[in-house]
């Protein structure tokens, strides 16, 4: 199974000027753990939830900080043609809980460790 089947859609993304409120809100409201952050429809950022945790930890205010002082800047990405379980071992060595799927300079999504986790048991159970 390839990344591509687990993104599709439009991806869940916000703009550099957004605030860490804005992100909230946008993380809540889209049930995501993660956003891409865009500038000029360019993947910049992605900024996840643990982001936004590290930041109240730290006193940011939300309502002034901005995503682009608290996100992961140029995050590595997949392309959507990586086998699911490439992309798990990648993720579980290099420690990330998400990851941006682009093809062609466009974001097609972010996948989760939790997406890539249950591709895997459905493709354990159906095969």
């Amino acid at each position: 199974m390839k990344l591509a089947s687990l993104v599709g859609g439009t991806a869940t993304v916000i703009g550099t000027e957004a605030t860490l409120a804005d992100a909230s809100e946008a993380l809540v409201h889209d049930g995501v753990g993660s956003l891409g952050v865009i500038s000029d429809r360019t993947l910049v950022g992605i900024i996840t939830e643990r982001d936004l945790v590290r930041a109240m930890a730290e006193g940011a205010d939300p309502e002034v900080a901005l995503v682009t002082d608290w996100m992961a800047d140029a995050p590595d990405t997949f392309s959507p043609d990586v086998d699911v379980d490439e992309a798990a071992r990648w993720l579980l060595e290099v420690g990330y809980r998400h990851m941006p799927v682009m093809a062609e300079g466009e974001l097609l999504g972010i996948v989760s460790i939790r997406d890539i986790l249950w591709a895997i048991l459905g493709n354990a159970e159906s095969g």
